[in-house]
């Protein structure tokens, strides 16, 4: 099994389960948290400083599960002890820091936390593709819905730029903008609006976002934290299918999804595709079943450190096109006035 400790008992008691819906493959070694009466109370060994964690040889992963501002810091240290990486979004805030994680990295491998890829839905639709029965990537429409409030930003370091270092397009929507790289291509350009509508804080809590793709499909992304209720829904229209999730908010792999053929003579190669899936796990549990692959050598779909990567570049561009009111263009180089970082 692969030793494993965890560094956080907030996000970090999912990832706990995560990991413990996978028998004979990861044996969490500990849970560091400064608030000792919180990590106990998940059931597993526990310390109260990070440094049990980067010195004990049963330690080969660590998983950060921290406030953003502490993921490069603490990932770095891992790193130089010579440890594997999980780490959740996002994996830096600042393109400069990514290019420092890039070089420390050195044998390491080191693994961003996307767990929304992970699941039923994206797996038929990997398996679509595979067979050519999507065909090209026309347009898509992402909507991350989701309720933030008082309770929410209770939290001292949420909502701010200094502890959170970002709103809802780094925190939240991140997810979204990872599925539609993963399933219609990567980014060329943005352009949209950021705005704090919902919530009295200082990072953004709404935006609207526009996508050219590579290959030349386009995509919007409607974003906020002032919704009803936390929803999540994807449609990626593609010139021979069409497909659209359900609303599930943090595992949009899990609802039921439609995957209707542009020509109705192609349905029936897609639902035989459909009706001849395994079942898969979903959220956590895939993405560690996957890293767990990658680590033993094997194949896998695990989440790699350039997709992590490229999320905090977009990040960068949404975040640019916001400011300026234009159209921001990537690759973003190190010469970009944001490329070292984009707080406010």
């Amino acid at each position: 099994m692969i030793g494993v400790a965890i560094l956080g008992a907030g996000i970090g008691a999912q990832h706990l389960a995560g990991f413990r819906a996978l028998p004979g493959q990861w044996d969490v070694r500990m849970v560091v948290d400064r608030d000792a009466a919180r990590a106990q109370a998940l059931g597993a060994p526990v310390e109260t400083d990070i440094d049990a964690a980067l010195t004990d040889p049963a330690v080969e992963v660590v998983d950060i599960c921290l406030p953003p501002h502490l993921h490069v810091p603490v990932a770095l240290k891992a790193l130089a002890a010579g440890k594997h990486v999980i780490c959740e979004k996002p994996i830096a805030t600042s393109l400069a820091d990514v290019d420092r994680l890039r070089v420390a990295q050195g044998a390491a491998q080191f693994f961003p936390v996307f767990q929304y890829r992970f699941g039923p839905g994206f797996a038929a639709l990997r398996a679509l593709r595979a067979a050519g029965l999507t065909g090209r990537p026309l347009v898509a429409a992402l909507e991350t819905h989701w309720a933030r409030g008082p309770d929410y930003y209770a939290v001292p370091w949420r909502g701010t730029w200094e502890g959170e270092q970002g709103g809802a397009v780094l925190g939240h929507a991140i997810h979204a903008h990872d599925l539609l790289r993963e399933h219609m291509g990567a980014v060329r350009a943005v352009m949209g609006a950021v705005t704090t509508r919902a919530n009295p804080i200082e990072t953004e809590d709404c935006a609207a976002l526009s996508f050219e793709l590579e290959g030349g499909a386009l995509a919007t992304s409607s974003i906020t934290l002032g919704a009803a209720v936390d929803e999540t829904r994807l449609r990626f229209v593609y010139d021979k299918l069409t497909t659209t999730s359900g609303t599930l908010p943090y595992a949009p792999a899990d609802g039921p999804w439609r995957f209707e053929a542009r020509a109705a003579a192609d349905q029936a190669a897609i639902d035989d595709v459909l009706g001849g899936l395994p079942p898969v796990a979903s959220g956590f549990a895939g993405a560690f079943a996957e890293i767990a692959k990658q680590l033993s050598g094997g194949a896998s779909d695990a989440v790699l450190f350039e997709d992590g990567a490229a999320s905090i570049e977009l990040v960068t561009a949404i975040y640019d096109a916001a400011r300026r009111g234009g159209r921001v263009s990537l690759p973003i180089h190190p010469d970009h006035p944001l490329y070292s970082g984009w707080r406010a």
